[in-house]
């Protein structure tokens, strides 16, 4: 079963546990795989006709049914492509003069489909690694290799497409803009506002359509600048703090359409994304690179050179608990205890790498220890906040 089958079956499930939300932004992205008009057109009318019918779930069943077997034979015979590296970076440094910060060496590499996230408390180079990989800052030292063709700097920011925390504030509604940038990235007249539809009700803005930039809160704004950076097909995304402002329902939602978005099987992308929403943004990514003092560490396992950082087995588990350290640390000596710390209102105790999660809950069972908060962070990036 290839990639494709296997999304196509995810979406059998979301129809038989009629969740319709998720199951209409799949449709979409299903849509725009195709790359067809025809498609594009019945894929708008059918989400008129879900405002219309929104409660009756037997005929929105039956409907859903009929768009995705349409949308399958479509695209069950598609050629699938293979995930090639996007970009790479070597060495790459960059330092400030006479200024005591410097980002670097950085080592990565980024393949289509997949979501690098970049964490790290501020000031620390996330802005910075983010600004050298669009090209708006030039390394000191060491390189960026980008592994697709492109003309110019002008096209390789076409391709390489970066949204900064603030955005620009733009005049007119959301609609004629987005409408202005499909215009101007190549689709054609009848194609151009049955992609816009599609692409707002994919990000869920077709309510706000025709609002202005200041009537839509920073979380809209947000996302119609993805709609407006979607539209320009890019090789790669690069974007700086998308949860800020967002309420964690949304910031989990926006995490979910990235990973939608750059895992399609047909139009697959790279996304390189900081935020400081760390167990989120590790839920949703296939790497994670956390930054100190513009320093690199990465969690990997069975390291092959002296520059990768390798973390211990240990294991690591952050939880809260009405019990003080004392109390803690004399119950938890049993299990050969390493470390024991108190850290912003949670405590994070270390075990040998013999110990497993199943021993510290039959302790803390046994013990009728209180918790509030459980957590294993062994092979979370969380250790570097508080190591």
């Amino acid at each position: 079963m290839n990639e494709f089958e296997k999304q196509f079956q995810e979406l059998q499930d979301f129809l038989k546990f009629e969740d319709f939300t998720i199951l209409t932004k799949r449709v979409i992205d299903l849509t725009l795989d195709t790359e067809d008009v025809n498609h594009y057109k019945k894929t708008n009318d059918f989400l008129v006709w879900l405002d219309h019918n929104e409660s009756n779930i037997e005929a929105k069943k039956e409907k859903f049914k009929d768009i995705l077997s349409d949308l399958h034979t479509s695209l069950v015979t598609k050629p699938i492509p293979a995930k090639e590296l996007l970009v790479s970076t070597s060495d790459l440094v960059k330092s400030y003069g006479a200024s005591s910060f410097g980002l670097g060496p950085i080592k990565m590499e980024l393949y289509q489909g997949q979501i690098l996230g970049l964490v790290g408390e501020n000031g620390n180079g996330k802005t910075t690694l983010l600004r050298s990989l669009c090209g708006e800052l030039c390394p000191s030292s060491g390189t960026i290799n980008y592994n697709f063709q492109f003309d110019d700097n002008y096209d390789l920011r076409t391709k390489l497409v970066y949204i900064p925390q603030r955005t620009d504030s733009w005049y007119g509604s959301m609609f004629e803009n987005l409408q202005f940038t499909a215009t101007n990235y190549g689709y054609k007249p009848e194609e151009n506002e049955l992609i816009v539809e599609l692409i707002i009700a994919r990000l869920g803005l077709r309510k706000y359509r025709k609002h202005s930039w200041s009537s839509l809160s920073s979380g809209y704004k947000m996302r119609f600048e993805l709609a407006r950076m979607l539209l320009r097909k890019p090789k790669i995304l690069l974007i700086d703090e998308p949860l800020a402002n967002l309420d964690i329902l949304a910031q989990q939602t926006v995490l979910e359409d990235f990973k939608a978005i750059a895992k399609s099987p047909f139009r697959p992308i790279g996304i390189v994304l900081s935020s400081q929403q760390l167990y989120e943004v590790e839920k949703t990514s296939d790497q994670v690179i956390f930054l100190k003092y513009g320093k690199q560490k990465n969690l990997i396992e069975n390291a092959t050179n002296e520059e990768d950082t390798v973390i211990e087995n240990n294991l690591v588990i952050e939880f809260e608990s009405e019990w003080n350290q004392s109390q803690l640390g004399e119950t938890f000596d049993k299990l050969n205890m390493i470390s024991l710390q108190y850290n912003g209102g949670t405590y994070i105790i270390n075990f040998p790498e013999e110990v497993s999660i199943y021993d510290f809950m039959k302790v803390v069972i046994n013990q009728k220890i209180p918790l509030q908060y459980l957590r294993n962070i062994s092979n979370s990036t969380r250790r570097f906040f508080v190591s």
